[in-house]
């Protein structure tokens, strides 16, 4: 009988990359769901996920017979909600503990853990994944880093063969449900980019980062944590000028620049609003502090000598992105 992987959360953006790409290595895959009734990530797939539920164990245990490989994938990747400890910190802390006493139980072999550029190290740049994070004043930031500290507390105890990935803000194909970092990019699309915040964001191609974790659990040293992102960071205005050059017929415009203290104002202003009316802000006062003319390059040697990764350059990744969201009308 030949090796069978699981992926948690087969209906997310890394995690139907993943699947794919393990689907076309001609692997057994099983792929985890909360919700058995969206099969929109599934289309064109000889492919059926299964239910769990990452807060009951039981379930975990169940689906984790004869697994060999487990991707830990799921995660609540979310910066903001009406109650943001119990619904992003809570959740990704009580999910990395269930899952990994789960595989130490069900005796899985190999288990690739899937951080974030969040939980990596930033005192010095480029970002390191020999270095924690420190930050986590932001409630997700410190949902990343205190549940990678967990799995590596829980790999330790259990005696686990894991390596842990960190991957970027990714874009791309096969994202039926358009995540943060994607939505950034319709923003810009739709011409609601009113202001250049002066944020670098580290863009990598979610079919990068999917690669990236399948050669993790091929070559991955077990203790060692990956960056799965790109060398350099891409400023809000390089987007909209690379849109611009995309599609001149939507007229984009160059965002102005704001300083730093008037987008502060501005995201305290909007925080303020989404305690009265329960909608997410646009910006966060954290968020301010933490990418501010911070320019979020990442050290990738690490991942480039290990495992062979050579990540899309991020000015095509964008590129393709922007393709992706046009072609699948997330435009007005």
């Amino acid at each position: 009988m030949g090796k069978t992987s699981l992926i948690t959360g087969v209906n997310g953006h890394l995690g139907n990359n993943l699947l794919r790409y393990l689907l076309d290595k001609g692997e057994t895959v099983i792929g985890t769901v909360r919700n058995l009734n969206d099969k929109t990530p599934f289309k064109g797939l000889d492919f059926a996920p299964v239910y769990v539920d990452l807060n009951n164990k039981a379930s975990l245990l169940k689906v984790l017979q004869g697994v060999d490989t487990l991707y830990q994938v799921a995660a609540v990747f979310k910066q903001w909600t009406t109650n943001s400890e119990k619904d992003i910190y809570d959740s990704n802390m009580n999910s990395t503990r269930n899952i990994l006493e789960a595989a130490a139980e069900s005796g899985v072999r190999k288990i690739v853990y899937v951080s974030s550029i969040a939980a990596m190290g930033r005192n010095t740049l480029p970002v390191s994944p020999d270095y924690f994070n420190d930050e986590k004043e932001n409630v997700y930031y410190k949902s990343k880093i205190d549940s990678e500290k967990l799995a590596w507390e829980l790999a330790e105890k259990y005696k686990l063969n894991m390596v842990v990935v960190c991957p970027s803000a990714m874009i791309g194909p096969y994202c039926t449900h358009l995540t943060p970092s994607h939505n950034i990019l319709r923003m810009v699309l739709n011409k609601e980019v009113f202001t250049d915040t002066q944020f670098y964001v580290n863009w990598v191609n979610v079919k990068d980062v999917a690669e990236g974790c399948y050669l993790a659990a091929q070559k991955g040293v077990p203790g060692e944590r990956y960056g799965l992102g790109t060398k350099t960071a891409i400023g809000i205005t390089e987007v909209v000028n690379l849109a611009q050059k995309m599609y001149p017929k939507l007229n984009i415009k160059t965002p102005p620049k704001m300083p730093r203290w008037l987008l502060h104002v501005s995201a305290a202003s909007m925080e303020f609003v989404s305690k009265l009316n329960k909608k997410e802000p646009m910006l966060l006062k954290s968020q301010v502090r933490m990418y501010f003319q911070v320019r979020l390059d990442m050290d990738i040697s690490k991942s480039e000598r290990h495992l062979g990764y050579k990540p899309t350059e991020p000015e095509v990744a964008i590129q393709n992105a922007l393709e992706y969201l046009y072609d699948n009308k997330h435009i007005k």
